[in-house]
This record gives structure tokens, sequence and C-alpha cells, in this order.
């Protein structure tokens, strides 16, 4: 049984909610989500020149996920509460991963780099909502575990969709100009 005096630190608290984005309602994890995306483009933008540091990030954020949401769990006793949604953050950060991979030699219109982050977002919520397979499965991990790695595992799946989808768009946005702009 947990103990009731046994409290997580701030810092795991502040991690765990996505700085305070897993207390939004409704949709929390939605929430966390975008929260997540905002996050990942900061990121992106400050360390573009560091490839394998943006490469490095979905795994680091992953533990450092585990360890504030067994922190958390621990304290409140709950198996996995909606205001946790630094899981959603890893998640989504595999998600995107691919998008690092994309090499554009001309600048990207706006609309166009719009649908290249909403695909695998969206891929990322219908897979962490719906939950097939092995997804599911890993809810069943004890404790900050079992609370992250279906986000990963949806995250990936993401990930193995929008990576060939990511380059068709690229394809669409050379073949038919006109319409990102």
């Amino acid at each position: 049984m947990n103990d009731p005096s046994a409290k997580a630190p701030r810092l795991a608290w502040w991690l765990a909610t996505g700085f305070g984005s897993g207390y939004l309602r409704p949709a929390p994890g939605t929430w966390g989500s975008l929260a997540g995306l905002v996050a990942w483009l900061l990121l992106v933008n400050g360390l573009s020149h560091q490839p394998w540091l943006l490469l490095s990030a979905p795994v680091v954020l992953t533990l450092v996920a585990v360890w504030a949401a067994d922190q958390v769990v621990k304290e409140t006793g709950q198996k996995d509460p909606s205001f946790i949604v630094i899981d959603e953050w890893a998640g989504l950060w595999f998600a995107l991963t691919p998008l690092l991979f994309t090499v554009t030699l001309q600048p990207q219109p706006l609309m166009l780099w719009a649908a290249r982050l909403v695909a695998p977002f969206l891929l990322f919520r219908l897979f962490d909502i719906w939950k097939p397979g092995v997804v599911d499965q890993a809810q069943r991990l004890p404790d900050g575990w079992g609370v992250v790695m279906d986000d990963v595992l949806a995250g990936l799946l993401a990930a193995l969709i929008g990576w060939p989808l990511d380059r068709w768009l690229g394809a669409q946005a050379l073949l038919h100009p006109d319409l990102w702009h």
C-alpha cells in the first residue's frame, strides 16, 4: 500500500502534469499533447543544429516521464490519473521524430508545415485513445512504466504511419505548390 505521508517532489508534479497542462479541461490528454507539441517545436528551433540531441530527446523524455509519473502515481495511489500528461509528451515526440528526417531544399509554406504537424498529432491521439493491441497491453506494466509506455508505443505506431504520409505531403508540395499557399 502507498504511504500517504510520502510526497512526490514538486518537480515530479510539474513534469508529470506537463507544466500544468494536464489540469486543463475537457480532454486533458489532448491539451497535454498540444503543450508537448509546442515544447517540441521550441526544442527543434533551439537545437536545429544538434540532430543527435533532437533524436535522443524522446528517449530522454520517456525516462524522465517514467520517473515523474511513478512519483505522482505512488503519492496519489491512482494507476493512471488523467492529469498526468508527460506520457502524451513522450509519445507525441516519438510520433514527430520522422519529421526530422525530411530534408527540404526550398522554404515550405505555412500550410504545408501545419499539415506535416497535424498528421502525426492526430495519428498519435487516435492510437493513444484507441489503444490497439500492444499499446493497450503496455498499460499493465507497473507504476510509471504503465503510465508512459502505452503512449510511447502509440507514438511509435503514429511515426510508422506518419513518416510515409509526411513524405507524400512533401511530394505533393513539389508537384502542386499552388495548393499550399
